[in-house]
C-alpha cells in the first residue's frame, strides 16, 4: 500500500529525468533542491496523499479548499443546461494555476466530469486531473499524436476548456493581459458545431513574475523559465477570492468567412476582456 500512495506523488527527480533524459544527471543537487522548494513539492504531496484515488470535479473542488480560494462568479446562468450539446468554453489566463483550477471545478460539477482541458503536459502529473486532461508538451518536442488527441476531444461528448494563448497573461503596455489567442479553438469549435462560451477571470501574479517573464524575454531564452515559478504563484493565492464572469454562449454560426480564424479569435478575446466592465 505504501508503495501505491507513492505512486501518486509528485516526484520532481522522476519529471526532471522523464524530461531530459540522461541528461538529468548533470543538474545540479543543490539546483534540484531549491526547483523542490520553489514548485513546492512536499505542500502539494500533501494534498495528493490525502485526496488519494479522487479524480475530477471532487479532486478540483477539494484542492480549492486546499489552496482556500474562493470565487465571486457572475453569469451562471448563461452556461448552457447540463444536457446541453458540447460546447468550448474559453478564457483569459492570468494566473496559469488557481484560474485552471477555479473554472474546472465550475464547469465539471456542473457538467459531471464531462470537461476536458488542454493543457501543459506537467500537469498529467497530478493524478486527480489527469483524468480531465489533453497534454501538451510545452517543454520539448511536440508530439506527433497531439492533432488526432485534438481531434478526439472536439469529437467527443465532452465540453472543452481551453486558454487560447497557450500561455498564462504577461505585462503588456503596464496591463496584464493574455498573448494574442491562437485560433484552434475557433477552427475545431466550427467544424464539430460547437458553441464558444467566453469566460473572463480576474487577477494577477506577484510582480516577481512578471519581472522574470520579461527578462527571458528580452535575454531570447527559449526554454519559457516563469512557468516554473506558476506552483508558487499557487501557493501565494492562498486566501485571495477572485471574480469570475461568464458571457452568454456565442452560435458557432456566427464564425463567418466574412473574417478568417485568426480575426474571429481576436474577436472572443477582445469578447472576453468586455466582460469584466
Amino acid at each position: 500500500m505504501e508503495e501505491e500512495k507513492k505512486a501518486i506523488l509528485i516526484d520532481l527527480d522522476k519529471v526532471l529525468r522523464s524530461k531530459l533524459g540522461s541528461k538529468a544527471r548533470f543538474v545540479p543537487r543543490f539546483v534540484v533542491s531549491w526547483l523542490k522548494r520553489l514548485i513546492h513539492q512536499d505542500w502539494i504531496n500533501v494534498f495528493l496523499e490525502q485526496e488519494g484515488d479522487k479524480t475530477g470535479a471532487e479532486w478540483l473542488c477539494d484542492c480549492m479548499k486546499y489552496i482556500n480560494v474562493t470565487l465571486d462568479v457572475h453569469g451562471l446562468e448563461n452556461l448552457p443546461a447540463e444536457d446541453a450539446a458540447p460546447c468550448t468554453f474559453v478564457s483569459n489566463h492570468p494566473l496559469g494555476g488557481a484560474d485552471g483550477v477555479a473554472l474546472g471545478s465550475i464547469l465539471a460539477t456542473k457538467y459531471d466530469n464531462r470537461i476536458k482541458y488542454l493543457v501543459n503536459d506537467l500537469l498529467m502529473n497530478l493524478p486527480g486531473l489527469a483524468p480531465l486532461c489533453i497534454p501538451v508538451n510545452k517543454t520539448g518536442g511536440q508530439s506527433r499524436s497531439l492533432p488526432a488527441m485534438v481531434q478526439a476531444g472536439f469529437a467527443s461528448t465532452d465540453h472543452m476548456l481551453m486558454f487560447p494563448a497557450g500561455l498564462c497573461s504577461r505585462l503588456i503596455d503596464g496591463k496584464v493581459q493574455d498573448l494574442p489567442w491562437r485560433k484552434t479553438f475557433i477552427q475545431k469549435s466550427i467544424e464539430t458545431q460547437r458553441d464558444i462560451v467566453p469566460i473572463h477571470f480576474g487577477g494577477e501574479n506577484s510582480p516577481r513574475f512578471y519581472r522574470i517573464a520579461r527578462w527571458c524575454k528580452r535575454l531570447g531564452l527559449k526554454v519559457n523559465l516563469a512557468m516554473a515559478f506558476l506552483p508558487d504563484e499557487l501557493y501565494k493565492a492562498n486566501g485571495k477570492t477572485f471574480r469570475v464572469d461568464i458571457g452568454k454562449p456565442i452560435p458557432w454560426q456566427t464564425f463567418t468567412k466574412e473574417r478568417n480564424a485568426a480575426q474571429w479569435a481576436e474577436y472572443v478575446r477582445n469578447v472576453v476582456y468586455n466582460l469584466q466592465e
